[in-house]
């Protein structure tokens, strides 16, 4: 039987109660989710899906990031609501899929982890295999396991394994619609230049990665949340008056630096290749200062874009700079500093968020 999988928490119960009741079967996990958005949410279900598959001794397969096939399948029906036109469509996308490769191999069940998701309408779930099974041969397993506390059993087998848990279903609209109401939707945010920014996705994977080789150690641990203060840079303008004239210059900002409002300012004084500004508590550093602080070798800010501090080492300047590693003074990073005006216009939100960490026993 080749099951379709959608997600850790879901696969997980589900494969438990399948071997109970198909002891005979021979299962393969099969994680074909072209619709989940961006790929390192894909990359990330994926791992912790394949965890969850050895742990229960079953043979698990990656399936292609078909992103662009289901975008086409899908056009059109970008509005649609959970559960609604787009899901099924969604759902014949990778199940048809799932029976292809079953074929392929010679089996001739499938069924899907979707089944256990609450999230998700057994009723559209049925058709589609139905279809199909006239399309393919393939016989459709249709189980319900969410019944008789089925959804609570699962929700406590997912914490005891200490799953990742995922807060949207995975397409790009239900983003939108399930996240529409957040200031800032991490998941649509792709740093320029590259950071693993904190509570990414990227963080997240690096830190399932990390789980993972604890347990092949057989050391102990435990998942827990902490709150803190995130932030994220949106966009940012920063203009210097050369010779009568206004140019955008080159500069790195560092993490935490926040603006309410567009701001002209000028350097009232240096101190050991750091301005300060005369308003808004702005301060500028030259590069030369970040490589002595640092111990690197930046030879322009245009250098440092190509390569970029960690979040750490910004953290690390701001504290060296400020005191504080949470002060959110603007700090602008410069190749050199002008004896002319400069406008600054930094566009960032600051906010409350959480993110999880792992205490080893």
């Amino acid at each position: 039987m080749v099951v379709h999988l959608c997600c850790s928490v879901d696969a997980g119960y589900f494969f438990k109660r399948l071997k109970e009741d198909f002891p005979d079967e021979k299962i393969i996990g099969y994680f074909y989710d072209p619709n989940i958005h961006p790929y390192s949410e894909f990359k990330l279900r994926s791992l912790d899906t394949k965890r969850i598959c050895k742990k229960l001794g079953v043979e698990y397969i990656e399936g292609d990031y078909n992103y662009e096939g289901w975008l086409e399948a899908v056009r059109g029906k970008e509005n649609e609501p959970e559960k609604g036109v787009r899901c099924s469509i969604c759902f014949d996308f990778s199940l048809e899929e799932t029976a292809k490769f079953a074929k392929k191999i010679g089996d001739k069940k499938i069924t899907t982890s979707l089944l256990m998701s609450p999230m998700k309408s057994h009723e559209q779930l049925n058709a589609v295999g139905k279809t199909l099974k006239k399309k393919y041969g393939i016989e459709f397993i249709n189980v319900d396991y969410r019944k008789k506390g089925g959804t609570q059993a699962q929700q406590l087998y997912a914490k005891e394994n200490q799953m990742y848990r995922q807060d949207y279903c995975g397409c790009l609209y239900g983003i939108w619609q399930q996240k529409g109401h957040q200031e800032v939707i991490d998941e649509l945010i792709s740093p320029y230049p590259f950071q693993i920014l904190p509570s990414s996705i990227e963080e997240k994977l690096n830190f399932y990665e990390n789980r993972i080789k604890l347990e092949e150690k057989g050391i102990k641990y435990k998942i827990v949340k902490e709150n803190f203060l995130n932030y994220r840079l949106l966009n940012l303008i920063i203009k210097c008056k050369v010779e009568k004239k206004w140019k955008v210059i080159n500069n790195y900002v560092l993490f935490y630096s926040y603006l309410d409002r567009k701001q002209r300012v000028k350097i009232e004084f240096i101190k050991d290749d750091i301005g300060y500004a005369n308003r808004s508590q702005i301060i500028f550093v030259k590069i030369n200062k970040i490589n002595e602080i640092l111990n690197k070798v930046y030879k322009s800010v245009i250098e440092l874009y190509k390569n970029p501090l960690t979040i750490e080492e910004e953290l690390k300047l701001r504290n060296f700079i400020t005191n504080t590693p949470y002060s959110l003074s603007p700090i602008i990073v410069l190749d050199d500093f002008e004896n002319a005006s400069y406008d600054i216009f930094i566009n960032s939100k600051i906010y409350p968020d959480n993110r999880e960490i792992l205490i080893k026993f």
